[in-house]
């Protein structure tokens, strides 16, 4: 979307606008497109935080990866096409004869103490136990994200996020002009050693961080899990900083191998830990229903800002969890989504191994959604992602995931939302253009770029939360910091 394009569809029909924001012409009424003088007759109403907003590097790829022939390996998009429509027509048609009025009907702010229900069976399901009381359903995880960052931070407050996090935290954090501080992660996620340093830094310069933003199972983007040791050290650094931590769980039931470590927030008790969930990825984000639990402070303060925002979540959205949860075992549907993923997942790491050269290195995700793959220092993801369009497979630059110009070499690959074949076939695609550009490199300059440490291929995969010895010992990271520490690869099937 151009400047142009943004400007038209705010405008309504001021100044000579019609329906469609667009400037009329003088000469017959037929709407132009926006012009550079358009930016500046609205120039001076904007507020000042637009000025630090960012676009969401997903959302700009929608419109390209809608289009039939893109394989998209670049969204996190769960498959829907495996939900039953059967079992659809059923919870749709048993609102429709039980309960149609007040699916059409505003609803609390807080949600319905049923749909809370099924949020505090999801919990249990981690082991977490929950009162409905300390829970606040939303509009999907993102609103959880903004809301949070709304109710706390003012310009100019620390926000510590991992390097990479999240792309949708991005633009989030931006938006309230937050001044966000990234921790490297390793195979181990998240360096709670270089935290420790970074808090004892901003403390020296009088400033404290209002919250730590985390996703400690199956990262996205890197697909990292943190470990036993380091849930434990964040735990402990929270409580003795009196430091708010926001864990964010969308996956931490899409698990594909090990044993699963327990959530920060069974670990705190829910004394500093906000958290986040989601029934996005393990039923539809369709019915954009998302979930916080919080301290009742913070909660009472994250309602208000609700409140202002939506009023309250779709009930129908409520409803429709609610029958779902009442009609179906819904574990076996997620145990089903398990198995999909695990194939791609395992097609995808099988490809890189075929169709990547030597030089790029990956991690090996033991549940999620996502790979993060790190290419040579030369080669540029955003302007790969530009060659590669055009043989019609995409993917996230590494870039969208810092706010510090990091990741420029780096990609976030998605495997849930495409079959094996495809997602075969994306991968050779993206291969193809690295290897070209690996190969322009060598040509330019007489050599090739510097390969990279690529461990042997294992048979069996390490346990997701197995630190090595050196993480265990808290030794630093020898890899440049916008880079992941490579976890052992497959060549083949195991």
């Amino acid at each position: 979307m151009t400047v142009d394009d943004a400007q038209g569809g705010g405008t309504g029909r001021a100044a000579g606008y019609g329906r469609s924001g667009r400037a009329a012409d003088e000469r017959g009424g037929v709407p132009t497109r926006s012009t550079s003088r358009d930016l500046e007759r609205y120039a001076g109403l904007f507020a000042s935080r637009t000025r630090v907003m960012r676009s969401s590097a997903m959302r700009d790829l929608m419109a390209v990866t809608a289009r039939p022939e893109i394989i998209s390996l670049a969204g996190g998009l769960p498959d829907t096409s495996t939900f039953p429509p059967a079992t659809f027509a059923a919870v749709a048609g048993r609102i429709a004869a039980e309960s149609c009025a007040r699916a059409l009907q505003y609803g609390p702010t807080e949600g319905l103490s049923a749909t809370k229900k099924c949020i505090a069976e999801v919990m249990a399901a981690e082991h977490m136990a929950v009162d409905g009381d300390d829970l606040l359903v939303t509009t999907g995880g993102q609103q959880v994200l903004d809301l949070v960052t709304k109710t706390l931070i003012d310009p100019g407050d620390v926000v510590v996020a991992e390097a990479p996090t999240y792309p949708g935290a991005v633009p989030v954090f931006s938006s309230y002009e937050a001044d966000v501080v990234q921790i490297d992660v390793d195979e181990c996620g998240m360096r709670i050693d270089l935290l420790e340093e970074t808090l004892d830094r901003l403390e020296r310069e009088g400033r404290r961080p209002k919250f730590v933003y985390t996703i400690p199972s199956f990262q996205n983007p890197a697909g990292v899990t943190l470990s036993l040791e380091r849930r434990r050290a964040l735990v402990d650094i929270a409580r003795r900083r009196e430091l708010l931590v926001l864990e964010d769980n969308p996956y931490g039931l899409l698990r594909y191998e090990g044993s699963p470590e327990p959530t920060l927030r069974s670990l705190d008790q829910g004394l500093y830990v906000m958290y986040l969930g989601t029934f996005s990825k393990i039923l539809s984000p369709g019915i954009r229903l998302g979930w916080v639990a919080a301290p009742p402070p913070v909660l009472e303060k994250i309602n208000l800002g609700k409140q202002a925002a939506d009023l309250c979540t779709s009930t129908l959205s409520q409803l429709l969890v609610q029958a779902y949860f009442e009609e179906t075992p819904w574990r076996a549907y997620v145990d089903s989504l398990t198995e999909i993923y695990r194939a791609r997942r395992d097609t995808m790491l099988d490809a890189l191994a075929e169709f990547f050269p030597a030089e790029a290195e990956w991690t090996r995700p033991a549940g999620g959604l996502f790979i993060w793959v790190t290419l040579p220092d030369f080669i540029d993801t955003t302007d790969l992602l530009a060659r590669a369009l055009r043989d019609n497979v995409a993917f996230v630059p590494g870039e969208a995931a810092y706010l510090d110009g990091r990741g420029r070499s780096s990609m976030r690959l998605n495997f849930s939302s495409s079959g094996q074949d495809a997602v075969r076939e994306g991968v050779r695609r993206i291969g193809k253009v690295v290897s070209e550009q690996v190969a322009l490199y060598g040509t330019l300059t007489g050599r090739r770029g510097a390969p990279v440490r690529r461990p042997e291929p294992a048979r069996r995969a390490p346990p997701a939360s197995e630190p090595s010895p050196e993480v265990a010992a808290g030794t630093p990271s020898e890899e440049p910091v916008a880079r992941v520490v490579p976890m052992r690869q497959r060549s083949g099937r195991a």
